[in-house]
């Protein structure tokens, strides 16, 4: 038997999504006389994520689970790809569609590797190609295929689960991956880490992502769109982060950002997007006379010692370098550090969580770029007030 041809790709180079078009999309339950979703239409742009976001029970789940057919529209009409899903057969619908949800949703008597594989058993496909399959998604969401495909998800963390989850949404190579409120059920910490997972593979993979959330930050960090919706799923406003931050279309929209609308914009720029400071530098190999030379022509009080591999190692002060034996010891461990892809928020939670007004910045290979300091953040800020007020003097009446 042959294997099933691969899903349709969109003809943009680099973009494996698909445009999805809801069109007066309404949703009615048995029983009930006010829809669930009412006339909802939306385009949503292939190899782009767009978030959902609204108020428990404003319809945002009912509305994706109709993209798959978990449940059926009353009416209107949605496409993929330009064609109805109600002229797809729903089974090999929702093989050509991942679904992330809340808690991973993995089959507890099934390994790792029996779960990623789900999808690409009912499309048949060759043992060896699922096999491969596994590890790579294994690999491709940070988990060692050696240490986790045989495993089961009871040995798992929630953290882990979660990945293998989106792993298994993946596994078929889908054109379009929905998630449920993915990471609602981990701790914060883990939420955000998955959230830059999710970041990461959508940079790699360009799929059409559909992800449903009530939190409006977590809206903000991974949405290069977000719909805010209201009961039945009304469309308040959709638009990017950035527009709906500076320009929300009305009150309720504003109400539901809040009034920190300036510190949400800092997930939306990288430590990588502002001009780092230079603290003066010193391999721990050199002497710490030279160095102490240097620091006493520099204005800053610290300086930061790097090693062989020119990762940050730690903070010595100016004047107390020239007693030290050498570089390789004494003066303040760099206890942690943000890395250019660390949104702004990131940063001040980092820095907020240290004694220093201060950190360094290294990049992907943790070696050292710079540093960033509150003042660095409090002057961005300030610039994205003064960016925001002037764009609403200049939207005002000519």
């Amino acid at each position: 038997m042959t294997e099933p041809a691969a899903p349709t790709r969109n003809a943009d180079a680099g973009v494996s999504g698909v445009p999805i078009v809801l069109d007066e999309v309404t949703k009615i339950f048995p029983g009930q006389d006010t829809p669930a979703v009412d006339r909802v239409s939306l385009e949503l742009p292939a190899g782009r994520t767009t978030v959902f976001v609204g108020p428990s029970g404003c319809g945002k789940t009912t509305t994706m689970r109709m993209i798959n057919r978990l449940i059926e529209p009353t009416s209107g009409t949605i496409t993929i790809d330009g064609r109805d899903n109600r002229e797809l057969d729903p089974d090999a619908l929702r093989r050509e569609i991942g679904y992330a949800i809340q808690a991973s949703g993995l089959f507890p008597h099934m390994t790792v590797a029996q779960n990623i594989a789900t999808v690409p058993k009912l499309l048949k496909w060759k043992k060896r190609r699922i096999a491969e399959r596994v590890d790579e998604m294994l690999t491709l969401v940070g988990l060692d295929p050696a240490d986790f495909r045989d495993r089961y998800p009871a040995q798992l963390s929630g953290g882990q689960q979660q990945r293998v989850g989106v792993a298994r949404a993946l596994a078929a190579d889908p054109p379009v991956l929905l998630m449920d409120e993915p990471f609602g059920a981990v701790d914060p910490i883990t939420r955000a880490a998955l959230q830059d997972e999710l970041i990461r593979l959508q940079d790699d993979l360009h799929k059409t992502i559909v992800f449903v959330t009530h939190d409006f930050n977590e809206a903000v960090k991974i949405g290069d769109r977000i719909a805010v919706l209201g009961p039945g799923s009304s469309v308040l406003q959709f638009d990017t982060p950035e527009s709906i931050l500076s320009h929300p279309a009305d009150d309720t929209v504003a109400g539901f950002i809040g009034d920190d609308a300036a510190l949400k914009t800092l997930t939306l720029r990288t430590v990588g997007d502002v001009a780092l400071g230079e603290a003066p530098t010193a391999r721990e190999s050199e002497s710490p006379h030279a160095f102490a030379g240097r620091l006493r022509a520099s204005p800053d009080e610290w300086g930061v010692v790097l090693d062989d591999a020119g990762r940050p190692a730690r903070w010595v002060r100016g004047d107390r370098v020239e007693s030290m034996p050498d570089l390789r010891s004494g003066g303040q461990p760099v206890g942690g550090h943000v890395t250019v892809d660390s949104t702004l928020q990131e940063a001040l939670d980092g820095l907020l969580s240290t004694a220093s007004a201060t950190t360094v910045v290294v990049d992907s290979s943790g070696a050292y770029r710079g540093t960033i300091s509150i003042d660095d953040l409090v002057d961005e800020l300030r610039r994205i007030k003064h960016h925001h007020a002037g764009a609403e003097q200049g939207s005002g009446p000519a």
